[in-house]
């Protein structure tokens, strides 16, 4: 048995020593409280008991699903009367189908499934955007090359997943049981988030807005996110002052103090960062200066549940300027470039061809000098796209500059990079891989 959750993130926070994974996927069941249960998966699932029924928030992924529902049904055999997805991210509702024939083979209805109402629309966004889905969840996670997806046609959203039956818009409450339950909708991470509050066990159930990492407000693959109403959610919470803070990964949190701590400095370090960027860009500041100058301190990224380990500030500043500024960096000439390939062909025709290119871009990686070296072998590329040295030095570096990087977001991409000059290479297209603990890259 791992050492209790509540137990781990008391001394990791009180400490400020991180000795081992905080996002941990065990599939094993802890009691939180009396009557409160969590399963570590991927996502968590956690449980509440109402009296003579279960509500459980979030039903973790398409994988670990079966596993998830083993661990809850070694702790109770009640009928579930509801799921409610705090999102609806395929990891936190793809497992839906398991808790569904669960019900089946006990003969107990079918769970009401509750969400935000954009959570439907979500759905059919999933649908129309199935293989770039599949493709930047495999680059994100994996670091496989983007063609590996390119002709699997399977649906994005597992087919059989439960599409929610009650909605709300801004508010619901609801008792079950002995329970009562009230459902708030935020934006943050994503545009469908509910969080919430539990006055009967002081508890909060949080989703993804916090994740014991910098938050994921800046994914570069995906849609807007929000940090200012995002910082405003975690403000809510900490108002609450709850006794017992259950994220969808990473730790529960037990403590009033010790819970409004770290709702307040996440929420004060997004209230900074974006104050930051706009007032550089109300002085006419272009992203290029923005991204260069603009930072989080490094004593702040040091805090066990605000490590830049999956997103990182420099990407939530350009999802900072995506929100208010639009597409457009500010530099004239890539309002209307020209294309990759053109640019690579005169750049190297300047230097002489892609071999000066690719030996300067290898002496920069080896000075550590990674954004330049990056920026002179993709130019080379383009302009010689099915040379051997070119990608046997892209590959190189590029698995360099991820070694180097934190984030898991970066690495991945990088990896892709990576992957695709080695699949010119070979002439084999990489076998697409996901790995979705995202621990693996913080060891």
């Amino acid at each position: 048995m791992t050492e209790h959750p509540l137990d781990l993130s008391a001394r990791t926070i009180d400490s400020g020593i991180v000795d081992g994974p905080v996002n941990r996927i065990t599939q094993e069941l802890s009691e939180l409280a009396d009557g409160v249960a969590l399963i570590e998966s991927f996502s968590h699932s956690v449980v509440v008991d109402t009296g003579e029924s279960l509500v459980v928030f979030d039903a973790s992924g398409p994988a670990s699903g079966r596993a998830v529902v083993d661990s809850l049904r070694s702790w109770s055999t009640k009928p579930i009367d509801a799921i409610v997805y705090t999102h609806g991210h395929v990891d936190h509702v793809g497992g839906s189908r398991a808790f569904a024939a669960d019900a089946d083979d006990r003969g107990h209805p079918s769970p009401t499934v509750v969400g935000h109402e954009r959570v439907l629309p979500r759905f059919d966004r999933y649908e129309l955007t199935r293989g770039y889905n599949r493709v930047i969840n495999l680059r994100q996670f994996g670091g496989a090359a983007a063609a590996v997806a390119t002709e699997d046609d399977r649906p994005f959203l597992p087919r059989g997943t439960l599409r929610p039956d009650r909605t709300y818009r801004d508010r619901l409450d609801r008792r079950v049981g002995e329970i009562d339950f009230a459902h708030h909708h935020c934006l943050g991470e994503t545009d469908d988030h509910t969080w919430t509050w539990i006055p009967a066990h002081r508890m909060i159930s949080a989703g993804d807005q916090f994740i014991w990492n910098f938050p994921n407000c800046g994914n570069p693959q995906k849609v807007q996110r929000y940090p200012i109403e995002w910082a405003a959610s975690l403000r809510d919470m900490a108002a609450l002052e709850p006794e017992l803070f259950v994220p969808a990964h990473g730790l529960p949190i037990a403590g009033r103090d010790r819970i409004v701590t770290c709702l307040e400095t996440v929420a004060a370090t997004l209230e900074t960062l974006v104050a930051e960027v706009l007032e550089a860009m109300n002085a006419s500041a272009a992203l290029d200066d923005i991204v260069h100058s603009v930072s989080v301190p490094p004593e702040t990224l040091a805090l066990p549940y605000l490590r830049p380990l999956y997103d990182e500030p420099e990407f939530v500043i350009r999802n900072i300027w995506r929100l208010f500024g639009g597409w457009w960096d500010g530099n004239p000439a890539r309002l209307k470039p020209p294309t990759d390939a053109a640019a690579g062909a005169e750049v190297a025709a300047i230097a002489g061809g892609t071999g000066p290119l690719v030996e300067r871009a290898e002496e920069l990686a080896a000075a550590g000098e990674f954004r330049l070296a990056c920026q002179l072998i993709e130019w080379a590329a383009e302009a010689d796209p099915e040379s051997a040295t070119v990608h046997g030095a892209r590959a190189a570096i590029y698995l360099a500059r991820r070694a180097a990087e934190t984030s898991l977001m970066a690495k991945g991409i990088f990896k892709s990079a990576a992957a695709e000059s080695e699949a010119v290479l070979t002439g084999e297209v990489p076998e697409a891989t996901m790995v979705l603990d995202i621990t693996a890259d913080q060891a």
